[in-house]
């Protein structure tokens, strides 16, 4: 892989969407909680859009109250000219069904993209099904001819499958001819992960780190995810799944503290929702 140049640019996603990007160059954007907007190989991606109150109502009076930690970056109908949307698994928070309706509406020809295994949800959720295509663990998608989109099987706890072998958890890979990009979803340890992404030559990962052990479904924690993109020859690394739910988060300098800690061997990111970045090959890079 060729080493990329990253750079920051300030007003988060609506700002990443109005700017005129390279045309190789891959645009990132945090939505929050495993959410963000890429823009890559000529399509505009939304992953895991949670940014609605669903969550908040839904639990309201309980332990888990779920009231957001922090507003929407973004109002859901300024979404437009929307491609794909990519949806790991059915939770709420990454299958919306405060968000993913407004999308669809605003983008009747945007495509959603979810588990195979999660169709029946996805419907619940608001998709309309003339807009929905599955997707299982080890199949991919040509969403044009400078992207493609592969399935990894992930896992909260441990795999999870119907009566088909369909997975309900996917991880996944984005690769333009200059770029690769792995979103694991919701994911923990996975026995060979790192041996199976590094054979596919990587530039970066986007992986949750808010760990397990809070009684709720868990995730990598930092040291995992780091650990996870070193094994793998990953150069970077994007945390997320933090500062949205209070009972489930790691404060942000705890994760500056762990980052610093960790070296540089792994360099990392931390997002914000004020802020994008351009990723592109440094000049004279190589294609993949």
């Amino acid at each position: 892989m060729a080493e990329m140049n990253i750079t920051s640019h300030a007003g988060g996603v609506a700002a990443m969407l109005a700017a005129e990007l390279p045309a190789a160059a891959v645009g990132v954007a945090w939505l929050g909680q495993a959410g963000f907007v890429v823009r890559a190989g000529g399509c505009r991606l939304v992953i895991d859009p949670y940014l609605s109150d669903t969550l908040a109502v839904k639990y309201r009076g309980t332990e888990r109250s779920h009231v957001r930690l922090m507003p929407a970056p973004v109002r859901v109908e300024e979404l437009r000219e929307v491609d794909w949307v990519l949806c790991s698994h059915r939770h709420s928070d990454h299958m919306d069904p405060g968000t993913l309706p407004v999308i669809a509406t605003a983008n009747p020809r945007c495509r959603f993209i979810v588990p195979r295994a999660e169709a029946e949800a996805a419907l619940l959720a608001g998709i309309p099904a003339g807009q929905t295509t599955g997707l299982d663990a080890g199949e991919s998608l040509q969403l044009t001819d400078q992207l493609i989109l592969s399935g990894l099987a992930s896992a909260h706890e441990e795999f999870q499958t119907n009566a088909r072998g369909e997975h309900h958890f996917l991880g996944f890979i984005l690769k333009t001819p200059q770029i690769g990009l792995y979103h694991s979803g919701d994911c923990v340890p996975i026995a060979g992960r790192a041996e199976e992404l590094a054979a596919l030559g990587l530039d970066a990962a986007l992986l949750p780190v808010n760990g397990r052990g809070r009684g709720v479904a868990g995730n990598l924690d930092f040291d995992e995810a780091h650990a996870l993109c070193r094994q793998a020859k990953i150069p970077v690394l994007v945390p997320h799944h933090f500062g949205m739910f209070a009972f489930n988060t790691v404060e942000v300098a705890e994760l500056e503290r762990a980052i610093d800690a960790a070296g540089s061997e792994v360099r990392c990111l931390v997002p914000r929702v004020d802020a994008y970045w351009v990723w592109q090959q440094e000049r004279g890079g190589k294609s993949r």
